[in-house]
């Protein structure tokens, strides 16, 4: 069974349009939670766009497996040894994206992520590495200490026609199966739907997705429980036949 963690960094977003006190991003992820995600992750960011620091806090003790999104920084790095988060996410970063942009480059890193691998994992803090699905960058995250990889599903979700969208599958594929050769668990995220999410969860290997945008834009209509219990349903659709192997 493929987890889903629910990304609810919009419902914040939304409250920080008014820097006001609601929507609360700790009410929708209980509501999430009760409509079915396995746990819940958060982007707090340098620039703090859309999750604050006391919302992190807040979040520790309600949710029973926290993802903290974060960029290899000496500020959030502090904060996430602090929180100790189940799961920290190592991001790039750049303040003029409006979300993130691509997966970080661990070969051209390999200081600075290597040092906040190591210091999250003296706290127990399991760290996965948002890459791209290249089979080098799978290899170098298993060099630098990461428990997990988070492969970016970016360039298939945004692929416009068929043929580019099959080629990105087999390199996610790919990457799943040297990652999984490596000892690494694999997760996968970024741009993912309520269409585009079924072949992604055929490819053997992948035990975890991170959706957000897609959830959180559903949630408006139709409310966070439904939202999140329609994302399940989408998962499982075509779960468990015809997993894709390379």
């Amino acid at each position: 069974m493929i987890r889903l963690g629910v990304n609810i960094d919009h419902v914040a977003t939304v409250r920080q349009a008014r820097r006001g006190a609601e929507p609360d991003p700790v009410a929708a992820a209980v509501l999430a939670l009760l409509g079915g995600a396995d746990g819940i992750t958060v982007h707090l960011r340098e620039d703090r766009r859309h999750i604050q620091d006391r919302d992190v806090r807040l979040l520790r003790p309600v949710v029973p497996r926290l993802n903290l999104e974060m960029a290899c920084s000496e500020e959030i790095t502090s904060i996430a040894l602090e929180v100790r988060p189940d799961e920290a996410t190592l991001v790039p970063e750049k303040r003029q994206e409006l979300t993130t942009e691509g997966g970080l480059d661990v070969l051209a890193n390999q200081q600075s992520v290597a040092q906040t691998v190591k210091r999250l994992n003296e706290k127990c803090i399991l760290v996965s590495l948002f890459i791209d699905p290249d089979l080098k960058q799978v290899e170098m995250s298993k060099k630098l200490g990461a428990q997990a990889i988070e492969l970016q599903t970016a360039s298939y979700s945004e692929a416009k026609v068929e043929a580019d969208r099959q080629s990105e599958l087999v390199k996610l594929a790919a990457a799943t199966a040297k990652a999984r050769e490596l000892g690494l668990h694999v997760h996968m995220g970024h741009g993912l739907n309520y269409t585009n999410v079924q072949p992604i969860v055929c490819i053997g290997g992948v035990e975890e997705l991170n959706i957000g945008h897609s959830i959180i834009s559903r949630a408006v209509l139709v409310g966070m429980e439904r939202a999140v219990r329609d994302m399940k349903e989408a998962m499982m659709a075509h779960f468990p036949f015809a997993r894709i192997k390379t």
